[in-house]
């Protein structure tokens, strides 16, 4: 997953100083505007006050302390975005806890897998979600809530908040950190662990304090309306709605992304900063004309983009539509290093995701460092700390014998040192012992009307080892034809050098993406490397 930040300085009615430790947190903006919405449900219309997420969050804080936990435990949170998603995160972030935000798409099994690899000895879910819940191993983790609806053997979350007190926690009061898992994209999933702060609440040593307050550099305002699109289980939508929280906006959550319904809720609710990833621009950008022309979007200052590659030329086609308001990052979970590019500089540098703010080095596979303009492998010196829980040899793959240390891209830096990334490594194809990054050939593809989405993988070839094939979903599924599948083709090379491009395409109604936007290649891989004996790579 890739994140960082934009933000809102709610302190600015004290002056035009940055806010001070007391004010990052929900209950300073509960005492000073107890009636202003902390979160809005963007379906339903329900409201969350700051008063209201400030006397919940501790309520349920108390309830977690009075059946056990202490500093440095573990709660995983497994539920679909609704209101009591962040009551209950910042629960656990204000009680010490590490708190595991689970997909909700995951299967049992998958499910199983998480809770036991991070230890969690508390779950909270929803009726919703009873199926999978039938299907998990709770023998080791004995405190059960179901935050909507009932679920036998667990308890009622009004219950529980009913059943505590909302007096204030006094010195146990302190940092909690999430600790996420890695999308499984190549693999299994990772638990990525970072040092728990265990500081006083809104401490400016704690990381996600740091985090809140750089989102001040985008310049953002007392009234700031956020608008979160993106599932929360997932890094970027989680860490960036409690960091505007922690800055008083108000946060307008989707169940789920829609792109109609996302253009009319900046226009209700007068949005003036959101983050959304690519495919999010795709859905909008294929919208009729005078549909996206119906809404009034004037309020957005900025919108940031984020984990996945953004082809070139939705990037334009988002920026005529929008203005230079668009921004871009490169980032994380794992924190190591991020990147951050305004409208403007990309305008300059097309395709690129900004200046790195920390060391960056391309790397050969020899492990020496490339010179300008060669593609290697991303590596980053500095950024926090972190450890791929329970798995040290996962940490040490991803460090390089000087310390720097690699989300797994491949890039390069230009003349200006503006990063571009050309891939992931583990997506890169070799064919006939030639690299081929997919990426190049998907940004291509893209662009062509006639496309909804695509993904560009190596398939078993007997004479090279590797041949580029293109799944394609079209906009219209009933134009699948081999005419098309030629011209898609001939589209590409007339772009691409012909080895980088796909030699056969596939039609499919969908490709495997999760809400965010991240495609699941390992899934597509193996449906076409089943019964080879290199299976996937």
């Amino acid at each position: 997953m890739r994140e960082t930040g934009t933000s809102s300085d709610s302190g600015a009615a004290e002056g035009d100083r940055p806010p001070g430790a007391a004010q990052l947190t929900p209950g300073w903006h509960a005492e000073r505007t107890p009636d202003r919405p902390a979160i809005v449900l963007a379906t339903s219309g329900e409201v969350v006050t700051y008063a209201q997420l400030e006397e919940r969050s501790v309520r349920f804080a108390r309830a977690l302390r009075a059946r056990g936990l202490k500093v440095g435990d573990h709660i995983a949170i497994l539920l679909e975005n609704n209101r009591e998603f962040l009551e209950i995160a910042w629960a656990a972030q204000r009680s010490g806890l590490y708190y595991t935000a689970v997909n909700r798409h995951l299967t049992a099994g998958e499910v199983r897998y998480i809770l036991d690899d991070c230890g969690a000895v508390a779950l909270v879910t929803s009726e919703s979600l009873a199926e999978v819940v039938a299907g998990l191993e709770l023998a080791r983790v004995p405190i059960r809530v179901c935050a909507a609806g009932r679920i036998e053997g667990f308890e009622v979350y009004a219950e529980v908040l009913a059943g505590s007190s909302a007096e204030p926690l006094g010195e146990w009061e302190c940092e909690g950190r999430e600790m996420l898992y890695s999308s499984g994209t190549t693999g299994r999933p990772k638990g990525i662990r970072k040092p728990l702060p265990a500081t006083p609440l809104g401490d400016p040593s704690a990381a996600p304090v740091q985090i809140a307050r750089g989102l001040l550099v985008s310049g953002a305002r007392e009234d700031a309306v956020y608008l979160s699109p993106a599932p929360l289980y997932h890094g970027a939508p989680l860490v960036f709605s409690m960091s505007w929280q922690r800055m008083g906006a108000i946060v307008i959550v989707m169940e789920r992304f829609d792109p109609r319904l996302y253009l009319e809720l900046v226009q209700r609710y007068r949005v003036t900063h959101t983050q959304v990833v690519p495919t999010m621009f795709v859905r909008m950008l294929r919208l009729p004309r005078e549909e996206r022309e119906r809404y009034d979007i004037s309020s957005l200052v900025d919108v940031v983009h984020s984990a996945a590659p953004c082809p070139v030329p939705v990037k334009r086609q988002m920026l005529d539509w929008w203005g230079p308001i668009i921004s871009e990052y490169y980032s994380g979970t794992e924190d190591v290093g991020n990147t951050y590019i305004s409208a403007r500089e990309w305008l300059t540098h097309p395709g690129s995701v900004g200046r790195p703010a920390q060391e960056c080095h391309i790397v050969g596979e020899d492990g020496v460092e490339l010179p300008i303009g060669q593609v290697g492998v991303v590596y980053f010196a500095g950024g926090r700390q972190f450890e791929y829980h329970h798995d040290a040899a996962k940490t040490a793959s991803v460090t390089h014998e000087k310390g720097w240390r690699t989300l797994g891209d491949m890039g390069y830096l230009d003349e200006d040192g503006y990063l571009y990334l050309t891939d992931r490594q583990a997506h890169m194809i070799i064919s006939g012992g030639v690299n081929i990054y997919p990426q190049e050939a998907e940004n291509i593809l893209a662009s062509h009307p006639a496309i909804a989405d695509v993904a560009v993988i190596g398939v078993p070839d007997e004479e090279m080892g590797e041949s580029v094939k293109a799944v394609v979903q079209l906009v219209d599924t009933t134009a699948a034809t081999a005419e098309l599948a030629v011209d898609l083709i001939a589209y590409c090379r007339a772009e691409l050098a012909a080895y980088k491009c796909p030699r056969t395409i596939d039609f499919v109604t969908d490709l495997p993406r999760d809400p965010s936007g991240k495609l699941y290649k390992r899934q597509l891989r193996q449906r076409y490397w089943e019964g080879h004996d290199n299976l996937v790579r």
